[in-house]
């Protein structure tokens, strides 16, 4: 377990120092996902400590919502002078997020079915 939050805190540290050193309009955590995401793939494996700790974490994963929640409720005021255009935004958003990985699945599925087939 403390394997595992040693990876993801020192990504994420990582990939803070990286954006904030400069000056990237990237959040540090989205950089360190993606550095660590990089380094499982040039592994080419997933530590055995991760692969048994981070579904534990995942079961965990709503409590990351708290601060959002907390936040909308905090700047209530704000977010309802820009209402519709929210909505729009998070519909489109969420739209996007389903339908993308969705797409690329199929397209890699396909392309893995006709390599097999060559």
């Amino acid at each position: 377990m403390i394997e595992t939050l040693l990876w993801l805190v020192g990504y994420q540290l990582a990939g803070e120092l990286i954006s904030r050193t400069f000056s990237l309009p990237l959040p540090g955590p989205v950089l360190g996902m993606l550095l660590l995401f990089a380094t499982l793939a040039l592994r080419k494996s997933v530590p055995e400590s991760m692969k048994q700790n981070v579904p534990r974490f995942l079961s965990h994963l709503s409590l990351l919502f708290i601060p959002a929640g907390a936040a909308v409720l905090a700047y209530r005021d704000l977010l309802a002078g820009f209402g519709w255009q929210l909505i729009v935004v998070l519909v489109l958003s969420t739209t996007l997020t389903l339908l993308l990985p969705g797409l690329l699945l199929k397209l890699l599925l396909a392309r893995h079915r006709h390599q097999e087939g060559a």
